[in-house]
Parts: C-alpha cells; sequence; structure tokens
C-alpha cells in the first residue's frame, strides 16, 4: 500500500473502475450468450429481440470505453449475419 495521499487515492478509485468496468463486460458477454441461446433455440421472434438488446449493449460497451469502435461494428455485423440466416 502506498504511503502517500493521493497514491491511495488512486488505488482504490481504480480498484472501484476496475470492478464496475468486470461487471460491465459480464453483463455484455451475457446479452451476447443470449442472443447465441435464442439462435440455437431457432425462436425468430426471441431472436429479434435478443439481438436488439445485444446491439444496445454493444453500443453503450462503446460509450463506455470498453470496446473499440470497430470491434463492436464487427460484432454487430455478425450478429446480424446470423439473425437473417435464421430467416
Amino acid at each position: 500500500m502506498p504511503n502517500i495521499k493521493s497514491s491511495k487515492k488512486d488505488v482504490l478509485s481504480s480498484k472501484a473502475a476496475y470492478e464496475k468496468n468486470k461487471a460491465a463486460k459480464s453483463a455484455l458477454k451475457t446479452t451476447l450468450k443470449k442472443f447465441d441461446a435464442a439462435l440455437v433455440a431457432g425462436d425468430k421472434t426471441a431472436a429479434q429481440t435478443a439481438y436488439t438488446q445485444a446491439v444496445k449493449a454493444v453500443d453503450q460497451a462503446v460509450v463506455k470505453g470498453l470496446l473499440h469502435k470497430n470491434n463492436a461494428a464487427r460484432k454487430k455485423s455478425s450478429m446480424t449475419l446470423k439473425l437473417n440466416a435464421l430467416a
């Protein structure tokens, strides 16, 4: 543990940011897995609703800085192709 007061604060704020990012990444992964599960089930309406939620989650992850915009674009494109192939 650091001795300087500002360094102590940096450690605490860094840990808080780490926990917040970890929770947000976990929620994003869960949303993406729900979309994949809906695809495997073959339910078009469930897949469509899961798709809209997944796209929203990916876009929010970009705003929060969890994903790069190109990575998000690739994920959304992949999801769109999978959803269209289900039809």
